[in-house]
Parts: C-alpha cells; sequence; structure tokens
C-alpha cells in the first residue's frame, strides 16, 4: 500500500526519528509499503518520516545506470534494494558535488556537497547488523536519507545565494503543506 508523500511545510520532516528496538509484523508491511511508495513515486530513496512515520527506517534503490562507472564494481556487494533500520553513520571521506533533489521538494534541485565515501552500519529487513562502505550516488543516498532520520532536509545543506535562488518556490511549497 503505497503512502502520500509528505510535503515541505510538515512538521514531521524535521523531527529527529527513534529507533527501531525489535522487528514486527506491522515494521515488514511498513518497509514493503516505503518502497512501494518510493517506487510509485519514481524516487531513489525514502525515509519514514517522509511517509508520516517516526521509525528510524529508510530504503534505498539505485539503478545501477546511474551510478558513475567507477562506483557500480565498489558497491557491486551491495543489494537493491537497500533496506536500513537505525542506520548510523561511521566514517565519511572525500567530497563530491552533485545535483540533488527530494520527494518532499517536487521539482525543486540544487547542488549538494557530500562525502564522496561513507561507511554506514544498520540492521537489515531480518533485524541482521550489517556494515557498508559506499561510494558515489549511493553514498549520497545513504547521507540524505539519514540526514531525513535526523530532521535535516536536502535545502539545510544549501548556502544563502543557493537558498535564495528557491526562495520562491520553498516558501509556496511550505504554504501549501503547512500544518
Amino acid at each position: 500500500m503505497t503512502h502520500p508523500i509528505q510535503k515541505y511545510g510538515r512538521t514531521v520532516l524535521t523531527e529527529k526519528t527513534l529507533p527501531v528496538l525489535m522487528p514486527t509484523p506491522e515494521l515488514g508491511n511498513l518497509i514493503i509499503d516505503m518502497l512501494e511508495t518510493m517506487y510509485e513515486a519514481r524516487g531513489l530513496g525514502l525515509a519514514a518520516p517522509q511517509v508520516g512515520r517516526l521509525e528510524r527506517i529508510c530504503v534505498i534503490d539505485i539503478p545501477e545506470d546511474m551510478e558513475k562507472e567507477d562506483c557500480v564494481d565498489f558497491n557491486a556487494a551491495v543489494k537493491m534494494p537497500l533496506v536500513m533500520i537505525n542506520p548510523q553513520i561511521l566514517q565519511k571521506e572525500g567530497t563530491q558535488r552533485g545535483s540533488e533533489g527530494c520527494l518532499s521538494f517536487p521539482e525543486i534541485h540544487s547542488t549538494v556537497s557530500r562525502a564522496k565515501q561513507v561507511t554506514v552500519q544498520y540492521l537489515n529487513e531480518r533485524f541482521i547488523p550489517k556494515v557498508i562502505t559506499v561510494q558515489g550516488l549511493l553514498a549520497r543516498a545513504v547521507q540524505h536519507e539519514t540526514d531525513h532520520l535526523d530532521g535535516i532536509l536536502f535545502i539545510d545543506h544549501l548556502t544563502a545565494v543557493q537558498k535564495a535562488a528557491i526562495a520562491g518556490k520553498l516558501k509556496k511549497l511550505k504554504k501549501e503543506n503547512k500544518q
């Protein structure tokens, strides 16, 4: 079942999520629903706050043809879709800049600086502990989605000039979705 995606202006997007303490059938259903919602919206990632939930869960699915060639082999061991429960970034290395958007900010994109490589620990959908190191677009997505889980939005990474360039769109979106 798909869920409505919470748009900029909804307070749930700026709230910090709570750790998931144990697997439940409801958790499994939420993960399936989040994947369906992400695919229907044609997104690359989705965090629980984007569907109005405060569990520390996110899902990511990066098509191989979207990743830079040098990162495809590096990230090959990470099977998609990637489900991360209680993710914590352990290490960041390097820098990359690239265009970023968000399902909670329709039709808004801006260049964001992120780490080129990240190491993240999490529990998978079976509650098995995992640690992975990823690069490129997948690293960008991991950072973007874990930010959501901490109440941080991609626009929080923009410079004042970048924010000014999209200020009108942000104001309109916030007004349409204010609680």
